[in-house]
């Protein structure tokens, strides 16, 4: 009781604070959607469609959504933290507990947005399976129909959401039980949900296409033609304009975007069928693959935010709302302003680089898998799982470095690491990962004492020749 207590005062808390949500620039073109019954693809259309059923019988503004992403977070973080109580371990319970309470993610947590919206579905489905798998019981089918409802909204609220939710789901599945029949079950369903999506957005959201698509084959072609030129689908003169304007950069892809940098040099290729794109972008791979290589990695890197210069924009969480004519506001508490800066604070240490969480669950998962029968190493390997399979994608499938995208990593891989902490130690190899994580800590400290301080401003990233 003492601990359902402590979340409840947690998640009140948290609602007074943050209440009625931050405002960004994505949210507002959501909430007009929500308003109008019109439903583009750029962001899954899913979010706005709940929106608009939401707003039409409760009212309000941003209040219901807060609701939605804010209390799955609070529900599926008490429940695991009360299932490992249950179990007799105090101290995971306590650090499940902190680690919800993390500035950094609470902050984020209470903007509107898929990121935070997924992060708080698949957070509450993970917190219902917990609750039953610590105590060896059994699933009912109501249950686990809700808990697919959970993962199958947040499957949809984020396109690239299938790295993670499909290896959650399949490795909390009993069936298969061995690992490559795991990892081919995986594929094949990853697979299976990319090629629905689009159906599911068009068809059954009656959303419109923007061409949202056609942003990574045009990110990686453009990267690609100005390190290697040759049999590049543009110009030459467009790749001098990508050169000389800088709109080639590790950290997004938005100068290519942009009318004031390099837009119109991409039009003509963005006028092109999603399908001509991306048998350029395969024919560019094959032809370039340490070029593309090359330029992948570069942008891995400044995702998981690791040697990156100081100062690097889009990872502390808000502190107001974007201005707009919708009359979305900003939280006026000043524990909105103390969880944002503590949030800044916690971004810009070690705590705040994906790549430690990504690290952390490649080390957490062959240990938890060693130990898979044990129920709390079981979903060990579930939550590591799907941090890797997420953060893995950005290998292949991202364009921009924004801290939010990493939300449910982070929070999966230290609820990995938590879960795993009580059972066998595990002995030399948690001082081989102890020495490992140091010295990608040092790098990265290193690098940020090293590299020029980054733009402060988004316009600032884009103008500059670097990135």
């Amino acid at each position: 009781m003492a601990l359902l207590a402590v979340v409840l005062l947690l998640a009140v808390a948290s609602f007074a604070a943050l209440w009625p949500g931050y405002a960004l620039y994505d949210t507002v073109g959501q909430y007009k959607q929500a308003l109008s019954g019109e439903f583009d693809d750029w962001h899954p259309p899913v979010m706005a469609r709940l929106w608009a059923v939401l707003h039409g019988r409760l009212g309000g503004t941003t209040e219901p959504m807060l609701v939605v992403q804010l209390g799955g977070y609070w529900l599926g973080f008490g429940l695991i933290a009360e299932g490992l109580a249950a179990s007799g371990r105090w101290r995971s319970a306590v650090a499940v507990l902190v680690l919800a309470a993390s500035p950094l993610l609470l902050g984020w947590q209470g903007a509107i947005l898929k990121d935070a919206q997924m992060l708080g579905a698949l957070i509450a489905g993970v917190g219902i399976v917990t609750a039953y798998a610590l105590r060896d019981r059994r699933i009912p089918v109501v249950v686990a129909v809700l808990v697919m409802g959970l993962f199958g909204y947040a499957l949809l609220v984020r396109a690239n959401a299938v790295f993670a939710v499909v290896p959650l789901a399949v490795l909390l599945a009993p069936r298969p039980v061995g690992l490559v029949g795991k990892l081919v079950t995986i594929a094949v369903l990853s697979l299976a949900v990319i090629a629905a999506e689009p159906w599911i957005n068009h068809r059954l959201f009656h959303a419109w296409p923007t061409g949202v698509e056609k942003t990574q084959p045009l990110y990686d072609l453009a990267a690609i033609g100005v390190r290697e030129p040759n049999g590049s689908p543009f110009t030459s003169a467009e790749l001098a304009a990508f050169r000389r304007k800088g709109c080639i950069k590790a950290y997004f892809w938005d100068p290519l975007g942009d009318e004031v940098a390099c837009g119109k040099q991409v039009a003509r290729l963005q006028a092109e069928e999603p399908g001509i794109l991306y048998r350029l972008w395969a024919r560019a791979i094959a032809a370039h693959p340490a070029v593309y290589a090359e330029h992948r990695l570069a942008h891995w890197n400044s995702t998981e935010r690791w040697l990156v210069p100081p100062g690097r924009i889009g990872a502390e969480p808000p502190t107001t709302s974007t201005q707009n004519g919708v009359g979305l506001v900003a939280p006026t508490s000043r524990w909105a302003s103390v969880i944002g800066s503590a949030g800044a604070a916690e971004a810009g240490s070690p705590l705040g680089w994906p790549i430690v969480w990504t690290f952390l669950a490649l080390a957490v998962a062959p240990f938890a898998w060693a130990r898979r029968n044990e129920p709390a190493a079981g979903l060990a390997v579930a939550l590591a799982g799907s941090a890797i399979g997420m953060e893995a994608s950005f290998l292949v499938v991202s364009i921009a470095s924004d801290l939010r995208y990493h939300l449910w990593p982070m929070a999966a891989s230290g609820l990995a690491l938590t879960l795993l902490a009580g059972g066998t130690p595990i002995g030399r190899g948690a001082r081989v990962v102890a020495l490992a994580l140091g010295s990608i800590v040092a790098a990265g400290i290193y690098a940020r004492s090293t590299l020029p301080t980054a733009p402060t401003t988004y316009r600032a990233m884009i103008d500059t020749r670097t990135g």
